[in-house]
């Protein structure tokens, strides 16, 4: 089907933050597959737990207990502080998940259509489920009716919310990204998550908090709230938690985490035990060597370097971003430089029409991460000029 428009390229294999095209032709991934390959492309330690556990099980159901599964849930509780976890195979069906706990949760206290609170220009995922509760009408175009069981609300707005709970009795939890992603990679102020917090609690509601961008170290921690001194009812994430391996996991901890019993809710590959071997090999790399806070210094490197070579530069509106998670917004369209910059051995992506999103891998060396500077800076000037 015609889902996507891919462009006119076919990578043969790839190595760390390289790629190489079927002719041979090098490219420096700036995007990671769309944050997905945070340990860079055929990571040595991801590749090996590939293969070893390809030769000896990959798949039983959940019908029966799964070493790798529960490893990983434990040591995603460690990193979290979360206290139960269901696994998924991408990050809508995470968030999927915590949309029902929230619902079930609400009709657990006796209200008979509860609703969560989503943010303008957010994205969730493309189910019917998550594309409704997404702040973006591209994305739901043509696929009403909506699911019902959403208030809509300005993102990083602390007196919209209260006002909300002023006023609708019917809410139960309120969803957001920690930093928003697709919407063009907008960073709330520093009290954001942590107002949102005691409204939650003022109200009992659930906190639920979309990582499946910002998680696995992108933004300096492993998970974004832990920046803030805040610990969410659920925390959804996905993306670079299988560098490539297709798994989600939606994280509970309190009520929330014993709220979907036996029944309520499933998934057939969802926790299978090659990609959860892949996966906890991801987490303890992650962990061991420190990358989420070389994502939070290297980006803060990346973002001087852009803010320095594009000073003064009337074509960019503002530099934005957190740690490994970055938006350059133009001050018009700029489709064209994902093309442009293809042709130049970059892979780069522009999201929300005239932001270009770079994503780079975690495992970047500051020489890599210069180059990319350089290039993108270059890149921009060049548009810039032509206009």
């Amino acid at each position: 089907m015609t889902t996507y428009k891919p462009l006119s390229v076919t990578f043969d294999k790839g190595d760390g933050v390289w790629l190489y095209d079927t002719d041979g032709k090098k490219y420096l991934d700036c995007i990671s597959g769309i944050a997905v390959c945070g340990l860079g492309h055929c990571h040595p330690r991801v590749t090996q737990t590939i293969q070893d556990q390809a030769a000896r099980l990959v798949h039983t159901s959940n019908l029966y207990r799964i070493s790798h599964q529960e490893a990983l849930g434990a040591k995603l509780a460690e990193v979290s502080g979360m206290e139960a976890c269901f696994f998924g195979n991408s990050g809508a069906e995470a968030n999927e998940c915590a949309i029902k706990i929230a619902r079930l949760y609400g009709h657990n206290k006796g209200i008979e259509k509860p609703a969560i609170v989503v943010a303008d220009h957010s994205f969730h995922g493309r189910t019917l489920a998550t594309l409704s509760a997404t702040g973006s009408r591209k994305v739901q175009a043509g696929f009403e009716p909506l699911v019902q069981g959403f208030v809509r609300a300005p993102y990083d707005n602390l007196e919209a919310i209260r006002t909300i709970a002023e006023n609708n009795p019917s809410v139960v939890a309120v969803m957001v990204e920690p930093v928003q992603g697709e919407g063009g990679i907008h960073v709330p102020k520093d009290d954001y998550l942590k107002g949102l917090r005691k409204i939650c609690d003022d109200n009992g509601w659930l906190l639920i908090l979309d990582e499946i961008q910002t998680g696995n170290g992108r933004t300096g921690t492993y998970f974004h709230y832990q920046q803030h001194d805040i610990v969410p009812d659920v925390v959804t994430t996905a993306k670079g938690l299988g560098n490539g391996m297709p798994i989600g996991a939606c994280l509970a901890q309190g009520e929330a985490a014993n709220t979907l019993k036996p029944g309520n809710h499933g998934s057939t590959y969802g926790g299978n035990p090659l990609v959860c071997a892949t996966a906890l090999t991801v987490v303890n790399t992650l962990v061991n060597e420190n990358l989420p806070q070389r994502a939070g210094e290297l980006g803060q490197r990346i973002m001087d370097g852009f803010r320095t070579a594009l000073a003064g530069n009337k074509a960019v509106k503002q530099i934005r971003g957190k740690g490994l998670m970055m938006g350059i917004e133009l001050n018009r369209p700029c489709a064209e430089l994902v093309g442009q910059a293809m042709e130049q051995g970059l892979l780069i992506n522009v999201t929300s029409d005239k932001v270009v999103r770079l994503l780079p891998a975690l495992v970047m060396s500051d020489e890599q991460a210069d180059s990319m500077v350089a290039s993108v800076s270059q890149l921009i000037k060049d548009w810039a000029a032509q206009q």
